[in-house]
Protein backbone atom coordinates (compact mmCIF):
# COMPACT_ATOMS: atom_id res chain seq x y z
CA UNK A 1 0.00 0.00 0.00
CA UNK A 2 2.01 3.12 -1.73
CA UNK A 3 -0.20 5.53 0.97
CA UNK A 4 1.40 4.01 3.89
CA UNK A 5 4.51 3.80 2.85
CA UNK A 6 4.25 7.29 1.46
CA UNK A 7 3.50 8.56 5.31
CA UNK A 8 5.95 6.31 6.99
CA UNK A 9 9.23 7.63 4.91
CA UNK A 10 7.79 11.12 5.62
CA UNK A 11 7.35 10.69 9.01
CA UNK A 12 10.89 9.55 9.29
CA UNK A 13 11.69 12.55 7.16
CA UNK A 14 10.05 14.35 9.42
CA UNK A 15 11.13 13.43 12.87
CA UNK A 16 14.78 12.85 12.18
CA UNK A 17 15.84 16.27 10.57
CA UNK A 18 16.14 18.94 12.30
CA UNK A 19 16.54 22.41 10.46
CA UNK A 20 13.86 23.01 8.37
CA UNK A 21 13.02 21.94 4.77
CA UNK A 22 16.31 22.70 3.52
CA UNK A 23 17.88 20.36 6.17
CA UNK A 24 15.55 17.52 5.29
CA UNK A 25 16.52 17.40 1.87
CA UNK A 26 19.12 14.81 1.65
CA UNK A 27 17.00 12.53 3.44
CA UNK A 28 13.95 13.37 1.09
CA UNK A 29 16.49 12.43 -2.18
CA UNK A 30 17.79 9.53 -0.47
CA UNK A 31 14.01 8.03 -0.02
CA UNK A 32 12.55 9.29 -3.09
CA UNK A 33 14.82 7.94 -5.50
CA UNK A 34 15.88 4.84 -3.63
CA UNK A 35 11.77 4.19 -4.04
CA UNK A 36 11.40 5.19 -7.38
CA UNK A 37 8.92 7.73 -6.79
CA UNK A 38 11.03 10.31 -8.26
CA UNK A 39 14.01 10.29 -11.14
CA UNK A 40 16.96 12.82 -9.52
CA UNK A 41 15.82 15.15 -12.17
CA UNK A 42 12.62 15.01 -11.42
CA UNK A 43 13.21 16.43 -7.91
CA UNK A 44 15.57 19.31 -8.63
CA UNK A 45 12.82 19.99 -10.91
CA UNK A 46 10.01 20.05 -8.14
CA UNK A 47 12.84 21.81 -5.63
CA UNK A 48 12.77 25.14 -7.79
CA UNK A 49 9.01 24.63 -8.11
CA UNK A 50 8.64 24.72 -4.37
CA UNK A 51 10.89 27.49 -3.85
CA UNK A 52 9.16 29.40 -6.00
CA UNK A 53 5.40 28.56 -4.42
CA UNK A 54 4.35 29.68 -1.58
CA UNK A 55 4.34 27.60 1.43
CA UNK A 56 7.29 25.66 3.67
CA UNK A 57 9.25 23.39 1.24
CA UNK A 58 8.99 20.24 3.22
CA UNK A 59 5.13 20.54 3.04
CA UNK A 60 5.23 21.31 -1.08
CA UNK A 61 7.76 18.19 -1.93
CA UNK A 62 5.70 15.86 0.53
CA UNK A 63 2.67 16.92 -1.06
CA UNK A 64 3.84 17.08 -4.87
CA UNK A 65 5.64 13.31 -3.93
CA UNK A 66 2.72 11.88 -2.30
CA UNK A 67 0.44 13.35 -5.60
CA UNK A 68 2.47 11.79 -8.29
CA UNK A 69 2.86 8.82 -6.58
CA UNK A 70 -0.49 7.63 -4.59
CA UNK A 71 -2.95 10.56 -5.82
CA UNK A 72 -4.60 12.62 -3.55
CA UNK A 73 -4.60 10.18 -0.54
CA UNK A 74 -1.10 9.49 -1.11
CA UNK A 75 -0.76 13.70 -1.13
CA UNK A 76 -2.59 13.96 2.32
CA UNK A 77 -0.60 10.94 3.81
CA UNK A 78 3.25 12.05 2.68
CA UNK A 79 2.06 15.78 4.04
CA UNK A 80 0.51 14.36 7.05
CA UNK A 81 3.73 12.28 7.54
CA UNK A 82 6.18 15.27 7.35
CA UNK A 83 4.63 17.71 9.59
CA UNK A 84 2.75 15.05 12.10
CA UNK A 85 6.68 14.72 14.41
CA UNK A 86 6.72 18.76 14.33
CA UNK A 87 3.11 18.88 15.50
CA UNK A 88 3.67 16.76 18.07
CA UNK A 89 7.41 18.02 19.36
CA UNK A 90 5.87 21.93 19.15
CA UNK A 91 3.03 20.68 21.66
CA UNK A 92 5.41 18.86 24.11
CA UNK A 93 7.79 21.46 24.08
CA UNK A 94 4.89 24.28 24.35
CA UNK A 95 3.95 22.61 27.80
CA UNK A 96 7.21 22.13 28.82
CA UNK A 97 8.65 25.68 27.84
CA UNK A 98 9.60 27.31 31.14
CA UNK A 99 11.30 24.31 32.55
CA UNK A 100 13.35 23.80 29.39
CA UNK A 101 14.12 27.63 28.73
CA UNK A 102 17.54 28.00 30.92
CA UNK A 103 18.57 24.45 30.93
CA UNK A 104 22.15 24.23 29.95
CA UNK A 105 21.95 20.82 28.68
CA UNK A 106 18.90 21.84 26.24
CA UNK A 107 21.26 25.03 25.44
CA UNK A 108 24.53 22.15 25.07
CA UNK A 109 22.25 20.13 22.26
CA UNK A 110 21.72 23.27 20.64
CA UNK A 111 24.63 24.19 20.16
CA UNK A 112 25.54 21.14 18.51
CA UNK A 113 22.56 20.99 16.30
CA UNK A 114 23.26 24.01 14.36
CA UNK A 115 26.56 22.62 12.98
CA UNK A 116 24.87 19.54 12.02
CA UNK A 117 21.89 21.64 10.34
CA UNK A 118 24.73 23.79 8.38
CA UNK A 119 26.21 20.74 7.54
CA UNK A 120 22.73 18.85 6.26
CA UNK A 121 22.56 22.18 3.92
CA UNK A 122 25.99 22.26 2.77
CA UNK A 123 25.01 18.58 1.36
CA UNK A 124 22.05 19.02 -0.15
CA UNK A 125 23.86 22.16 -2.02
CA UNK A 126 26.41 20.47 -3.25
CA UNK A 127 24.52 17.28 -4.20
CA UNK A 128 21.52 19.50 -6.05
CA UNK A 129 24.20 21.50 -8.28
CA UNK A 130 26.15 18.43 -9.19
CA UNK A 131 22.84 17.63 -10.42
CA UNK A 132 22.09 20.93 -12.05
CA UNK A 133 25.87 21.70 -13.19
CA UNK A 134 27.15 18.14 -14.15
CA UNK A 135 24.14 15.65 -14.95
CA UNK A 136 25.94 13.12 -16.61
CA UNK A 137 28.52 12.96 -13.32
CA UNK A 138 31.96 14.84 -12.58
CA UNK A 139 34.36 14.62 -15.42
CA UNK A 140 36.63 17.39 -17.32
CA UNK A 141 34.11 19.13 -19.52
CA UNK A 142 31.25 16.82 -19.26
CA UNK A 143 29.28 20.25 -17.75
CA UNK A 144 26.55 21.27 -20.27
CA UNK A 145 28.46 24.31 -21.37
CA UNK A 146 25.21 25.99 -21.69
CA UNK A 147 23.35 25.12 -18.09
CA UNK A 148 26.99 25.98 -16.17
CA UNK A 149 26.75 29.71 -18.09
CA UNK A 150 23.01 30.26 -17.32
CA UNK A 151 22.97 28.98 -13.89
CA UNK A 152 26.38 31.10 -13.09
CA UNK A 153 24.61 33.97 -14.78
CA UNK A 154 21.24 33.60 -12.82
CA UNK A 155 23.51 32.96 -9.43
CA UNK A 156 25.63 36.06 -10.06
CA UNK A 157 22.30 38.18 -10.91
CA UNK A 158 20.76 36.77 -7.99
CA UNK A 159 24.02 37.44 -5.34
CA UNK A 160 24.07 41.08 -6.42
CA UNK A 161 20.09 41.46 -6.10
CA UNK A 162 20.68 39.88 -2.55
CA UNK A 163 23.36 41.88 -1.91
CA UNK A 164 21.38 45.11 -3.10
CA UNK A 165 18.37 43.25 -0.82
CA UNK A 166 15.88 43.27 -3.76
CA UNK A 167 12.51 41.50 -2.64
CA UNK A 168 12.97 37.61 -2.94
CA UNK A 169 9.84 37.35 -5.39
CA UNK A 170 11.51 39.59 -7.67
CA UNK A 171 15.57 37.63 -7.76
CA UNK A 172 12.75 34.23 -7.76
CA UNK A 173 10.82 35.29 -10.51
CA UNK A 174 13.70 36.86 -13.01
CA UNK A 175 15.65 33.78 -11.75
CA UNK A 176 12.46 31.64 -13.49
CA UNK A 177 12.30 34.24 -16.83
CA UNK A 178 16.39 34.60 -17.38
CA UNK A 179 16.04 30.25 -17.30
CA UNK A 180 13.99 30.25 -19.60
CA UNK A 181 15.64 32.95 -22.10
CA UNK A 182 18.75 31.29 -22.12
CA UNK A 183 17.48 28.15 -22.30
CA UNK A 184 15.26 28.69 -25.18
CA UNK A 185 18.63 31.03 -27.00
CA UNK A 186 20.50 28.26 -26.15
CA UNK A 187 18.72 25.50 -27.85
CA UNK A 188 18.40 27.94 -30.40
CA UNK A 189 22.36 28.46 -31.00
CA UNK A 190 22.73 24.74 -30.91
CA UNK A 191 20.17 23.64 -33.80
CA UNK A 192 21.29 26.79 -35.89
CA UNK A 193 24.66 25.64 -35.95
CA UNK A 194 23.80 22.01 -36.97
Amino acid sequence: MIELKLFINFLKIGAFTFGGGYAMLPLIQEQVTAHGWLTEEELINFIAVSESTPGPFAINIATYVGMETGGLFGAFCATLGVVFPSFAIILVILKCFGRFQESRMIKRCMTGLRPAVIGLITAAVASTGKTVLFPSGVAVFSCGVSSLVISVMIFGGMLVMALKKVHPIIVIALSGMIGIVMGYSSSWIIHSTL
